[in-house]
């Protein structure tokens, strides 16, 4: 299943999405904390992620959850059914193809608000 094949590199996605989402979530807390410092700090730090950079890192926050969620479906029906693992490499081709269908809505909403800016 996996010696360098796509079990490997579903696993390898797996751990870097859900580290990534990770990174966000405590980037996300420490924003929040911000507003006690009041409105001007909060305000500052808001525009600040607003910058066509952080945007490319939302790009990559919605494909890391994404792929996360859908993968961690494929991992679900790996450990609790027959068919799973025998068909571990389809799942993965299946993970990617639903990725590309979610993904596709969000690029073409964020890269053009990115272009337009």
């Amino acid at each position: 299943m996996y010696r360098g094949r796509e079990g490997q590199w579903a696993f390898y996605l797996h751990r870097i999405s859900g580290l990534g989402i990770l990174v966000f979530l405590i980037l996300h807390i420490l924003n929040i904390g911000s507003a006690m410092w009041g409105p001007e700090v909060s305000n500052r730090l808001m525009k600040f992620y607003h910058q066509p950079v952080f945007q490319l890192g939302l790009l990559l926050l919605v494909a890391g959850v994404i792929y996360h969620g859908l993968n961690g479906l494929r991992i679900i029906l790996m450990d609790f059914t027959r068919f799973g693992v025998r068909y571990q490499r389809q799942l993965w081709y299946g993970v990617w193809g639903l990725f590309v269908l979610l993904y596709a809505p969000f690029v073409i909403k964020i890269l053009g608000g990115i272009l337009a800016h």
